[in-house]
């Protein structure tokens, strides 16, 4: 008998009927001798739901206390969706019980609206699954150290679900989602795109990182970190496939030296159209700069992405680097209202609409010229880069925005991966 952990995302929760085949489904593996943890996301839209009906309400400045409330009202969505779980479940003849992230508790730290998980305390959970119960969480959120109410940030519920696997050393943690797995890119933009038996925790970090909105950046950290197997499979199969086959479906992260990954060069392309790129021009090319311009934005926990700055030319540089497009107002507001005056910079100035094509592989470790080729590769295409950024396994690159179909194509098309792979 092993303890899994089944994670289902707002779509798989999107209707009564969608929750009925994911309590048949979860009843499948606990009737098989399993113990069973579950965590589901809000409704399909209900977050987007809530959060637009407190952006009516909302003053037009960003502060603590209102992003205290905000956690406060997107928390109820998957407070829904586990009671009602957990109804359908009982339903399902199954002894269940559901909980909120505090209930738990989920500890985290108080960065409302992206917090970070900080300890998990699995007594209770660990008493009611002794007890034959199926146990149901909320995903998405938990509790601070003053007892205030968190959320994790969108994709959050992954991050629960990895992390209460981690906490309960599950055997296996199983993201349940609406595709059937992880492909070389998405299937939307290129149709030829294959899915991955599986991928390693790396690339699939450095894919999460980049834009793939598969799993969350968190929860493959979680994952990797404390070498929780993690699968990602599509709930919109039958519910009653048999188990055995269900088991070994979609694709399974896993870990580098395992002899079975595929070692393609480049397994997949990422892309994120979520960026903007802003620009610092002018400032004094001294020591300490670099923190001077971007000491404030993390201070107003902002995060910052491909950072660049230019060769000096007369004892001046510019400096630019790319955030999310949701934080391009406010960094720009940030650094002309402080920084700007306090570096002397000449002007500061920005670009919402670019994007960012990344190629990642563990492959890419022992290969030489993988990056000559991608840059050859949107020069035919005749797309400029602005920027780029690379590590062992990855190279990404700032482009216009308008482009990022085509060279996500052509980059498929150049590393073959609309190509079976080898046995």
């Amino acid at each position: 008998m092993a303890l899994i952990v089944h994670k289902y995302g707002g779509t798989s929760m999107g209707s009564t009927e969608r929750i009925r085949n994911v309590a048949k489904r979860v009843a499948k593996w606990a009737r098989a001798g399993h113990q069973m943890v579950v965590v589901p996301s809000a409704m399909s839209g209900e977050t987007n739901r809530l959060l637009g009906l407190a952006k009516e309400l909302s003053p037009s400045s960003h502060s603590a206390s209102l992003a205290r409330e905000l956690d406060m009202i997107a928390s109820t969505g998957e407070q829904v969706s586990v009671g009602l779980l957990a109804i359908a479940l009982q339903a399902e003849g199954m002894d269940a019980v559901s909980y909120t992230g505090w209930q738990v508790p989920v500890r985290t730290d108080s960065a409302y609206t992206k917090a970070r998980i900080e300890s998990i305390d699995d007594v209770r959970v660990r008493a009611d699954l002794a007890a034959g119960k199926v146990v149901v969480i909320t995903g998405f959120q938990g509790i601070d150290g003053d007892g205030h109410i968190t959320t994790l940030g969108r994709g959050g519920s992954d991050t629960s679900a990895v992390a209460v696997a981690a906490a309960l050393r599950a055997a296996e943690c199983l993201i349940y989602t609406d595709v059937d797995g992880v492909y070389t890119t998405d299937p939307r933009v290129v149709p030829e795109a294959r899915r991955l038996s599986a991928i390693s925790f790396e690339e699939m970090m450095e894919m999460a990182s980049l834009g793939s909105k598969v799993l969350q950046i968190r929860s493959v950290e979680f994952a990797g970190k404390y070498r929780v197997p993690t699968r990602v499979l599509s709930s919109f199969t039958d519910w009653d496939i048999p188990l055995e086959v269900e088991a070994k479906s979609g694709t399974l992260i896993t870990f580098e030296e395992d002899e079975n990954m595929e070692q393609a060069i480049v397994s997949g392309i990422a892309f994120n159209r979520d960026e903007a790129k802003i620009t610092v021009l002018g400032v004094p090319d001294k020591p300490g700069i670099a923190y001077q311009i971007l000491g404030p934005v993390a201070d107003a926990n902002i995060d910052v992405d491909v950072i660049i700055q230019n060769v000096s030319h007369d004892g001046k540089t510019d400096f630019s680097f790319t955030v999310h497009r949701n934080d391009y107002a406010r960094t720009l507001e940030l650094l002309k209202t402080s920084v700007q005056p306090a570096t002397h910079a000449a002007q500061v100035s920005g670009d919402p609409k670019i994007c960012k094509v990344s190629i990642v592989g563990i492959g890419m470790k022992s290969h030489a010229g993988v990056a000559s080729t991608m840059f050859r590769t949107l020069s035919e295409e005749g797309i400029n880069i602005q920027m780029i950024s690379t590590s062992e396994i990855k190279t990404s690159v700032v482009i216009d925005e308008k482009y990022m179909e085509l060279a996500v194509r052509a980059l498929h098309k150049a590393f073959d991966l609309d190509q079976p792979a080898a046995a």
